[in-house]
């Protein structure tokens, strides 16, 4: 029986009436994918198509329609597009949270993405010195850069700054003991956790103090012929409060050189400028750090520093060099990519009147309620008429946060739209509130937002551009008429 002659005999069709594989790939719409994606995918897709079509014909359950050769082609290019399309998407995030954490972090600057799609368009020095013609290190792509804006004397980079830690302590600790407040045994994403980075690394936890006061005297205590270095962790992702004493690292450090062991101080945040500068609170960078005397300094280069992906370490020559040298550092090293996308990220520093226009991060960051206000204002109207009748949607005040470890209890004044489902009671709220975000989720380019006290939240802060959310506005009405 052919296809066509299939739809005559009836609403439904059987097992009988579905096509051969080859059948199938010999339609010409299907020869046109063939000739576009290749023999191997467009055959695996079509035996998965078969076997879909099979089992709703066994249940009774096939409109024969479907058999149709248009029917057939265009299903299969559907499931080839979805095969193709890929896991990581773009998203517009009007969640509030500038650095977040589950959304990719910071945003790369323009002048990073350039340069890193540059470098990979083919060859290039990774490890390769232009002036000798000889074998380099993939170091010194990045080290002039941090040792200039730092300070340092040396630098070197790895994938993360959990590795930077881990890296510092198994080069210089392993084996020996690690003295650590006991008020700065941090946990950051994941249940990583401080302890068990010093226990990775070979290094033998020393906690000093209390959960809320560590004084010098105790870190003088503690110290012993076994002790290789004192730690000091930035506790960016949470604060004590009342009761409370720490050692800062410009009093650990002539206690560090006396009795000759390290000063290794964790900044994690990653800053490289005075944040109170800009009106916002102030965070440890490295340039303090090291000035205070610390001998290693660790940063990420993924959240205030607004680069990609990173483990920054920068301090003493003998230090770096201990670290840099360590095995373990060749299963931690960063890859051409984001190598490309740190150094042209860092060469904005050496520009520092135009890090609030050339940084998303510190864009973001800086923008003043009335100015994200304004953005919030554009959308508003456009964005009620889309989602009315079922729901109102409202201008408000919010409040954002820096966000993924970086100083999560601070907030920012923001401004958004508020939308909340017009209903006679609150059954249902939920439900339609759900609907809504995941509507907003499905579009091309995706939207986030957060729900709370019944009704979905969305923070304009980090939106340069307005009109991607508005284009797809017409999309995401057919969505809800269709839900």
């Amino acid at each position: 029986m052919s296809l066509d002659e299939s739809v005559v005999h009836g609403s439904k069709a059987t097992v009988k009436d579905l096509p051969s594989i080859d059948k199938l790939l010999r339609l010409p719409s299907v020869q046109g994918l063939v000739s576009s994606h290749g023999h191997t995918l467009v055959a695996l897709e079509a035996r998965a198509q078969v076997d879909n079509l099979r089992a709703q014909a066994l249940a009774g359950a096939l409109p024969a329609s479907a058999l149709l050769p248009e029917a057939l082609g265009h299903m299969l290019a559907g499931r080839i597009a979805g095969r193709l399309a890929p896991n990581m998407r773009r998203v517009i995030n009007l969640t509030g949270t500038v650095i977040h954490t589950n959304l990719g972090r910071a945003v790369l600057p323009q002048a990073a993405i350039d340069h890193l799609v540059a470098m990979m368009a083919g060859p290039n020095n990774l490890e390769y010195e232009l002036a000798r013609g000889s074998r380099g290190d993939r170091d010194s792509i990045v080290e002039g850069l941090l040792c200039e804006i730092t300070g340092a004397e040396a630098a070197t980079v790895v994938n993360n700054n959990a590795a930077a830690v881990l890296l510092s302590l198994a080069a210089l600790g392993g084996g020996r003991e690690a003295i650590v407040s006991r008020g700065e045994l941090v946990e950051i994403g994941g249940a990583f956790r401080m302890p068990d980075v010093m226990a990775s690394a070979g290094a033998h936890m020393v906690e000093v103090g209390t959960t809320n006061r560590t004084h010098l005297a105790d870190y003088e205590r503690a110290i012993n012929e076994r002790t290789a270095l004192l730690l000091k962790v930035h506790t960016s992702n949470y604060a004590v409060q009342g009761f409370t004493s720490a050692v800062s690292e410009a009093e650990l450090a002539p206690l560090a050189r006396a009795r000759g062991v390290a000063l290794v101080s964790d900044l994690g945040s990653g800053s490289l400028i005075d944040m109170g500068k800009y009106g916002l609170p102030q965070e440890p960078t490295p340039q303090q750090m090291l000035a205070a005397g610390c001998d290693v300094v660790t940063f990420s280069g993924d959240k205030l520093l607004g680069g990609p992906q990173a483990g920054l370490i920068v301090g003493s020559k003998e230090f770096v060099t201990r670290i840099r040298t360590f095995p373990m550092k060749r299963a931690l090293r960063l890859s051409k990519l984001p190598l490309a996308a740190l150094e042209a990220t860092l060469r904005l520093y050496l520009q520092p009147e135009l890090l609030v226009r050339d940084l998303p991060t510190l864009r973001w960051l800086t923008r003043t309620q009335e100015q994200v206000g304004a953005t919030a204002n554009a959308i508003l109207t456009p964005l009620r008429e889309a989602l009315a009748p079922r729901y109102t949607v409202t201008l408000e005040t919010m409040v954002s946060q820096i966000g993924s470890g970086s100083l999560p209890i601070d907030r920012l004044p923001s401004s958004g739209l508020a939308i909340a489902p017009n209903l006679s009671s609150k059954r249902g709220m939920g439900t339609a509130l759900d609907a809504l975000a995941e509507a907003l989720r499905a579009l091309p380019l995706p939207v986030i937002g957060r729900i709370a006290d019944d009704r979905l939240l969305l923070d304009c802060r980090c939106v340069d551009d307005p009109a991607e959310l508005l284009r797809q506005l017409g999309a995401l009405r057919a969505a809800l008429v269709e839900a």
